[in-house]
């Protein structure tokens, strides 16, 4: 390893978004701590990169783990140079069936997981005067629909806390990016997606977000490998954006909700400026 290598740490990276940034970063020559809470199933990809991919077992959850795990990247490569905060899950449900263990639980999949992991390789990274942090989000962390009360939530806290982020640390040397997809072919909707127990009053608004969120599984139009290469474009890139939405759903769906910010902000603006002593 050089240091024109990069160091990458990766959640969630046995499949999915993580998967694909994984085998990304190893063609790009880069070196990946790839974890997941099944390490065993980076297997097969650890055989065939043996020098570029160090499969570790990390469940985003434990805070204390997390900061052990950080603590051994930088102790064996020296640095960490790229965190992704990819680990996550699929949610549907809506406020009044989604339990608050299940509220709970995704927040700290989706929030404390990841916070606790930037906290984690600041220091390193600040250090150094260089790092890049990319925070899995969603176009869902900017536009809400029915049945995704919970996991909306989680993504536009994060997307806050993120933005906040990215402002402490820029004049720092450390980049944040935002990653907002749309559907892509990744386990969202199929085995990482959990079901709140359904009431019949909300058939006709949450029932449809069911019945779709299940029904496209294995046709999404996005594909992971593209993400991939259009977020080390944008690492790469003179100016890292603070937002990368992916796919055409994903563009049009914030295009739209933004238009009707707007909209709704100049209609009631009077209203809404009337209210100093």
């Amino acid at each position: 390893m050089s240091e024109n290598n990069r160091v990458w740490l990766i959640t969630g990276a046995n499949s999915g978004f993580g998967r694909a940034l994984t085998e990304a970063a190893i063609a790009a020559g880069d070196v990946v701590v790839a974890t997941a809470r099944r390490p065993g199933t980076l297997a097969e990809l650890v055989a065939a990169h043996p020098d570029q991919v160090d499969a570790v077992r990390l469940d985003v959850t434990d805070a204390d783990a997390a900061a052990t795990v950080v603590a051994d990247v930088e102790r064996r490569y020296g640095r960490i140079d790229v965190l992704v905060n990819n680990a996550g899950r699929g949610q549907v449900g809506a406020a009044e069936e989604t339990t608050d263990d299940e509220l709970r639980s995704l927040f700290e999949v989706h929030v404390f997981g990841p916070a606790a992991l930037v906290r984690a390789v600041l220091p390193g990274m600040r250090a150094r005067g260089n790092g890049a942090i990319v925070q899995f989000s969603s176009f869902g962390g900017q536009v809400a629909y029915p049945g995704f009360s919970a996991y909306c939530a989680t993504k536009f806290a994060l997307e806050g806390y993120s933005e906040a982020l990215a402002a402490e640390v820029g004049p720092l040397g450390i980049r944040v990016l935002i990653v907002e997809p749309g559907a892509f072919r990744t386990s969202f909707s199929g085995g990482g997606l959990l079901e709140s127990r359904s009431l019949p009053a909300y058939e006709s608004t949450v029932g449809p977000t069911r019945t779709m969120i299940k029904g496209v599984d294995g046709s999404q139009p996005g594909d992971p490998a593209k993400a991939a290469a259009a977020i080390l474009t944008a690492l790469d890139a003179d100016s890292t954006p603070l937002r990368l939405p992916l796919g055409d759903d994903a563009v049009d769906g914030i295009i739209t909700h933004l238009d009707g910010v707007r909209t709704e902000l100049a209609a009631w603006e009077k209203v809404s400026r009337a209210t100093s002593f």
